[in-house]
């Protein structure tokens, strides 16, 4: 019974039409019975008391038109909803193939432009170039003045894209500011170089919005079919590489990709993958470099250096796996551990050794680092003033306000801090009077140049400037007790030597026992 409700309700628009045809076909066939019946009724012969032909006639003409009129709203009705599906499924297409904002074609639709290109190989001499494009600058335009502004920008973005590639070229929008063109048989870099120059210059006119004006810059990475890769996924990952390079730059810039590229990051992802599974396995531990104060030959300290070592060698230096640790997130885990074996290790040393960590700049981006730190050192039961960081330069200056939350809590908790790479071009007086750093580390690229008179004459400067301001100043990378006496003579008194890193129990020998200048540099 449902199902004939269902069936009536979803077709009651005919129903209802055929029901009038129906009433009108009942009204005249009432008329003409009333007629027949009851107006001639006694005039004509029983036998002749029928419907006459022509009544019939004109019921059946009645039933006739209105089974035309029927038919003809039927077909009317059909012809819109045909029309207005066709229009849904277009306006659908577009959605499906377009970029909302811009008019753009989206990734769907530059995904299966990119592999009719990658089945479809150029003529002998040419290449497909796909070009994969980042504005820089725009972050700080939604930042600042807001979406509805930053659309705007887009809007403009796209028009200009458009008016600077060939006809034919496809122009997309993947995302946010991110962009991408597909251009066909060209020949070879200079005609592809051509389009990334064509479109730079289109981006460097100010955007105006309203009385503002906004620059926006952009990175451009190339690859081409078939030169750089066979398949379409190929080819937008190598030109994701070379839009890596180019955003290095930090101002509107192409670069094509090379094979050394893809090298390169292969095996970063090697280390990243190698590094989780060390991480687990307790393979990243501290080795130690001693500080010496160079007029005695005593260790003053040592500084913790986390060290990849498997099976007594070494499996990648520090300065290869800190950058992924500090890129992928796992520098904090990876710089808890190693500070808190190193904790462990400096509890074995006279009290009078410091021990001395790295704080990397990803570090900073944690606002518990000094909590973190504190905790360390408190569960391991070392004072606080037996520990030193050590910040370089180039991490206060990129994050300046992280950097004097996090150092300004373990100053006053007792912790000593240390300004490293001192000399590399940072500095300023105001950011060492600022910090109230406890020492300075004069950079191991001025010490080991010490031969040279005016690397000699910079690094003398720099040991006034630290004594002048009443820090402590010691040098980085000392190479022999030669190099010691150059720097006693510059007046510094304290060192780090150059000698390779020493274990845990190397290093709690060489604290427990007296060292020569010459013994120990």
């Amino acid at each position: 019974m449902s199902r004939v409700w269902n069936v009536i309700a979803k077709h009651r628009a005919s129903l209802q039409d055929l029901g009038m045809v129906l009433a009108v076909v009942l009204v005249v066939t009432y008329v003409a019975y009333a007629v027949d019946i009851f107006v001639t009724q006694g005039s004509v012969p029983a036998a002749q008391k029928a419907i006459e032909l022509d009544e019939a006639l004109l019921i059946g003409a009645v039933l006739a038109v209105g089974l035309l009129i029927f038919a003809a709203r039927r077909y009317i009705e059909q012809k819109r909803e045909m029309a207005r599906r066709i229009a849904a499924e277009g306006r659908a297409r577009e959605l499906a193939y377009q970029d909302p904002l811009t008019g753009l074609a989206n990734r769907r639709q530059f995904e299966e432009a990119l592999a009719m290109a990658a089945a479809s190989p150029p003529a002998q001499g040419q290449v497909h170039a796909v070009y994969l494009l980042d504005l820089n600058g725009f972050k700080q335009i939604n930042d600042s003045y807001g979406h509805g502004t930053g659309d705007e920008v887009l809007l403009i973005v796209a028009e200009r894209l458009l008016r600077s590639v060939r006809e034919g070229d496809l122009v997309a929008r993947l995302g946010g500011d991110e962009f991408v063109l597909l251009a066909q048989h060209l020949m070879g870099l200079e005609a592809s170089a051509n389009i990334a120059m064509r479109v730079i210059d289109s981006l460097a006119e100010p955007i105006v919005i309203g009385r503002v004006e906004h620059r926006v810059a952009t990175g451009i990475g190339i690859a081409f079919l078939p030169d750089d890769a066979q398949t379409a996924p190929e080819v937008l990952r190598k030109a994701d590489l070379a839009l890596y390079r180019a955003k290095g730059e930090r101002r509107s810039a192409f670069r094509f990709f090379e094979e050394d590229m893809d090298r390169l990051v292969r095996q970063r992802q090697q280390i990243e993958r190698e590094l989780r599974e060390a991480l687990q396995q307790d393979q990243i531990r501290p080795r130690f470099r001693p500080s010496i104060d160079l007029a005695s030959g005593r260790v003053t300290g040592f500084e913790a250096v986390p060290s990849w070592v498997v099976e007594g060698s070494e499996r990648f230096p520090p300065e290869r796996f800190l950058p992924v640790a500090e890129e992928t997130g796992l520098i904090h885990q990876l710089a808890g551990r190693v500070l808190a074996i190193a904790c462990q290790a400096a509890r074995e040393w006279p009290d009078e050794i410091v021990l001395s960590v790295d704080i990397l700049p990803a570090q900073l981006k944690n606002r518990a680092l000094s909590d973190g730190v504190l905790a360390t050192i408190h569960t391991a039961g070392l004072p606080p003033s037996r520990l030193e960081v050590d910040i370089s330069e180039s991490a206060i200056v990129h994050d300046l306000h992280a950097a004097k939350a996090a150092l300004g809590a373990l100053r006053q908790a007792g912790v000593r801090v240390a300004l490293d790479n001192f000399g590399t071009g940072y500095s300023s007086l105001y950011h060492i009077r600022e910090f109230g750093f406890d020492k300075v580390k004069i950079d191991r690229r001025l010490i080991s140049n010490m031969q040279d008179e005016e690397a000699a004459s910079v690094v003398r400067a720099l040991a006034g400037l630290g004594q002048g301001l009443g820090v402590a100043v010691s040098a980085d990378g000392i190479a022999g007790s030669a190099g010691g006496a150059a720097l006693l003579a510059s007046g510094i008194r304290e060192g780090q030597s150059a000698s390779p890193l020493l274990s845990a129990d190397a290093a709690r020998q060489l604290a427990r026992q007296e060292q020569s200048p010459a013994g120990v540099l």
